[in-house]
């Protein structure tokens, strides 16, 4: 198969075009034809060196999500044959022609999407899923702020929250963004570079309910202080700085929740279960066109190096694909 490696740490350069064995499902696991594979800001870490893939994931080929055709299945896998057309989130691996995916990890591919559609879903609608509705325990009627939200994080959870009965607020860095996130149905989206976001809710006196945060730095103290009581602040991120000074009279006068996670490392269980909930409540919204996906730039393979160059710039709106 063709994959892309990591040669060592370091910028776009490093990632290579390789000749490589093709991988064997496991018992649990099917073999995928990979038809597209989606770029995300963890695949920038990984190849800078500062974020190792989970044990059994490859060290060396990045890539969270894909979209394919199952080559193969394991012993064990009784819901999927070869020739389904499905996505998967997966711990590694993506840049390739092929990958393997734990079963209960694979969804099929929404009804009326075609396979970059489809690559662009797996690995932020099971973020959003993870940490807005079970970390975050959003419930309708509930406002919601996400930080970004022009990322493919940010347009994912304006239109997962909003589809679920939510009122949407977001930062962005340009009027452009601010005018993308509103055309995706959020109720405010605030200049972070010409407004204050904290300020900004205060005046209009619009408080929150949950809040999900790539930022980190003194957005947190933001954060924090624009929550209502039994307010939810859910960090899957810390773009600005992993550190923060934050008031703790006001996380205990105001009864909040400081939470965050990450999503690679944790077993095949705990995606299936999500992967359960996305089939039951998200996809039919994707079906009926109610949730888009957003794709801002498609790449071939032996571009990838373009790939991340434009996803470190942060100018896109929405997913960078790559199409093998």
């Amino acid at each position: 198969m063709q994959a892309i490696i990591i040669k060592k740490p370091g910028g776009p350069e490093v990632l290579q075009v390789e000749e490589r064995e093709s991988p064997k499902p496991k018992a649990s696991e099917v073999l995928i034809d990979v038809k597209a594979s989606g770029v995300n800001r963890p695949d920038v870490f990984q190849r800078m060196g500062g974020y190792p893939a989970p044990e059994g994931a490859p060290d060396d080929i990045p890539g969270l999500e894909v979209a394919g055709i199952i080559k193969e299945v394991g012993q064990d896998v009784k819901q999927w044959q070869a020739g389904d057309k499905v996505c998967a989130l997966v711990a590694g691996g993506g840049y390739a022609s092929e990958v393997t995916a734990p079963a209960m990890q694979c969804l099929p591919i929404p009804k009326g999407l075609n396979f970059v559609e489809a690559a662009s879903l797996p690995e932020t609608f099971f973020t959003v899923w993870s940490n807005v509705f079970d970390r975050g325990n959003f419930q309708k009627g509930e406002s919601f702020l996400v930080h970004g939200g022009t990322s493919g994080i940010g347009v994912t959870a304006i239109q997962m929250v909003k589809s679920m009965g939510g009122k949407v607020f977001t930062t962005a860095g340009t009027q452009e963004k601010c005018d993308y996130a509103i055309k995706l149905e959020a109720d405010l989206a605030i200049n972070y570079k010409e407004q204050d976001f904290e300020k900004y809710l205060k005046d209009k006196k619009e408080e929150v309910d949950v809040i999900l945060d790539m930022v980190g730095g003194d957005y947190t103290a933001k954060n924090i202080n624009i929550l209502n009581p039994e307010g939810r602040l859910v960090i899957i991120n810390a773009m600005k700085n992993a550190e923060s000074i934050i008031n703790m009279k006001k996380i205990m006068v105001k009864r909040l929740t400081i939470t965050g996670s990450t999503l690679r490392a944790r077993s095949p269980e705990f995606k299936g279960a999500i992967a359960e909930n996305l089939k039951k409540y998200i996809w039919p919204k994707i079906e009926t066109g109610e949730i888009k996906p957003v794709i801002f730039k498609t790449f071939p393979l032996a571009e990838v190096s373009k790939a991340h160059e434009l996803m470190e710039s942060s100018e896109h709106i929405g997913k960078i694909i790559l199409e093998i």
